[in-house]
């Protein structure tokens, strides 16, 4: 048996997890999201600042919950790639040092293989080639998964995240942050035909468009202007009406340019990872369009679609069971492809 005590710290919640052989025994997550509320997005020094609070609590917690401690672990896992240059330090770090106290080896994860990881779960191998679509706050791309961890990037966002693109028409409706969960609530009840906003496309240089590519960022003007239009008549915001087109709009290419970009490339299946993947309007997309494509769809767990430590312990896992393990001089990266993931591995740090 393998037990892996793994760490997240890479953006704004803190967190850590005890997982056995892909078996998860513990996950304890602390959410930042009240501390940068106030200011409509994470401040990066404020969350550093956190993370070095929380994590001993988090680890304690962790292990507890698992009934082990540091002499029972086969190794540690932190993530240490892409995320806020600080917030990862504090990860690393920590993970790196547990693994020394320990004597075992550290294992540095990519924060989005452990999104997949989640969504993947035992037996994720055996469908082979697959797509999938990484969507939160900081990227939207559609990535080839070759077994057993080898990626291609397809195509990704060219302006904002969806994620991103929440937020901002969260804060646009006066609806707060994180501003998937509330539109999200916000669009219950609502009419998603009320108002078509447009679905941004990307030009190709020879012409025509780009069928897999997104972009976001002309959506979000469009609600901009429908509110300021609105606002200038007079009348009461139909914010029910607007969080729900917008989200309509979001998903409707999410769900239609992943599917077609699955199909075009023959791939099998779509794996959805990532914090938007917990929207409901999107999952439900997914669902129906995936059965009338024929693919196989594959979703984290609600609970594990946001940042957390048990995402990172099952990568972990795979990663020890293929032999890999990270050299205890291994650095942090802000950005780091997805595709690059095999770097973390190697005999030199990068």
């Amino acid at each position: 048996m393998t037990t892996v005590l793994a760490l997240e710290t890479s953006c704004d919640e803190t967190a850590a997890a005890v997982v056995r052989d892909g078996r998860v025994l513990s996950s304890e997550v602390a959410s930042q999201v009240q501390d940068h509320a106030r200011w409509g997005g994470v401040v990066p020094e404020l969350a550093s600042r956190r993370h070095v609070e929380l994590l001993p609590v988090m680890v304690e917690r962790a292990l507890e919950g698992a009934g082990c401690g540091l002499t029972d672990l086969d190794a540690v896992a932190a993530t240490v790639t892409p995320g806020l240059l600080g917030a990862l330090l504090v990860g690393s770090i920590s993970g790196r040092t547990l693994a020394q106290l320990a004597g075992v080896p550290f294992v540095g994860i990519h924060h989005l293989e452990g999104h997949l990881a989640a969504a993947l779960g035992d037996g994720g191998d055996a469908a082979g080639p697959l797509l999938v679509l990484l969507v939160s706050g900081g990227h939207t791309e559609l990535i080839a998964r070759m077994p057993p961890d080898r990626y291609e990037r397809l195509a990704g966002t060219h302006d904002d995240a969806a994620g991103e693109a929440f937020d901002k028409v969260a804060r646009l409706l006066g609806l707060g942050y994180p501003g998937g969960p509330a539109v999200e609530l916000a669009a219950r009840g609502g009419d998603p035909g009320r108002f078509r906003f447009p679905e941004g496309r990307i030009r190709r240089p020879g012409g025509g468009f780009d069928p897999w590519a997104f972009s976001f960022s002309g959506l979000k003007t469009a609600v901009l202007r429908e509110v300021q239009r609105l606002e200038a008549s007079g009348g009461p915001l139909p914010v029910a009406d607007l969080a729900a087109s917008f989200q309509g709009a979001v998903c409707r290419v999410l769900v239609g340019r992943s599917v077609r970009c699955a199909v075009d490339r023959g791939l099998a299946g779509l794996v959805v990872v990532g914090g938007v993947s917990a929207n409901g309007c999107l999952r439900a997309g997914l669902q129906q369009a995936c059965a009338e494509a024929g693919l196989e769809l594959r979703l984290a767990p609600p609970a594990l679609c946001t940042d957390n430590a048990a995402m990172i312990g099952l990568a972990a896992c795979r990663r020890l069971q293929a032999g890999q393990c990270s050299p205890l001089d291994l650095g942090v990266a802000p950005r780091l492809p997805l595709e690059q993931a095999e770097r973390l591995y190697g005999s030199a740090p990068f």
